[in-house]
């Protein structure tokens, strides 16, 4: 629907002029040019709307590095790895409101699902990319070697954006090698 995403769109822009402590329902309504009302009449408060956001944002990242993977010739599983880092970049660079809410974290550990952490969904999703696209099998051990590989990179691009804001060039490239190496234990 046209009116949640300009409220989306809306909540985008206030997170990166204020961060989620100045966001408010009625900033958002008033940005999005929508009555109040029709705010709540799909969300509730403000952290939900940074909830669809989030899923929003997810589904985005998901749709961009399956794009990419599709339309690139990948000889070995560590591309798709380099993809998934280049396109969480490229996010962060250029999407309105991703470099402040990310995929929720700044606001709840459990934002995008209730019942599960923020990386553990993330990592559900990267597990299944990089699956389809890397040859190994699922397995328990697989899924516990994607979630310590989201918790590792997810830190230390964290650090990477916090040196320089566009990503600090030596980090990113050490999250990626970490990645690689670590990875490559499972993916062989």
């Amino acid at each position: 629907m046209v009116r949640v995403q300009r409220m989306l769109d809306a909540c985008a822009e206030l997170l990166d002029e204020g961060g989620y402590s100045e966001l408010s329902t009625t900033r958002i309504a008033e940005r999005a040019g929508v009555a109040i009302g029709s705010v709540y009449q799909f969300f509730p408060d403000k952290k939900a709307i940074t909830q669809a956001l989030g899923l929003r944002y997810l589904d985005q990242f998901t749709a961009r590095v399956t794009e990419r993977l599709a339309e690139e010739d990948r000889e070995h599983w560590t591309h798709a790895a380099d993809v998934i880092i280049d396109e969480y970049l490229d996010m962060h660079r250029t999407v309105p409101g991703f470099r402040s809410l990310h995929f929720g974290d700044v606001v709840d550990e459990r934002l995008l699902d209730s019942g599960t952490e923020n990386n553990r969904v993330i990592a559900t999703r990267l597990r299944q990319l990089l699956t389809a696209h890397g040859g190994a099998h699922e397995c328990e051990q697989l899924d516990r070697a994607v979630v310590v590989a989201v918790e590792a990179a997810d830190a230390v691009l964290k650090l990477a954006f916090r040196l320089d804001p566009d990503g600090e060039p030596r980090l990113i490239e050490e999250t990626k090698l970490l990645l690689r190496t670590y990875l490559g234990h499972h993916f062989g």
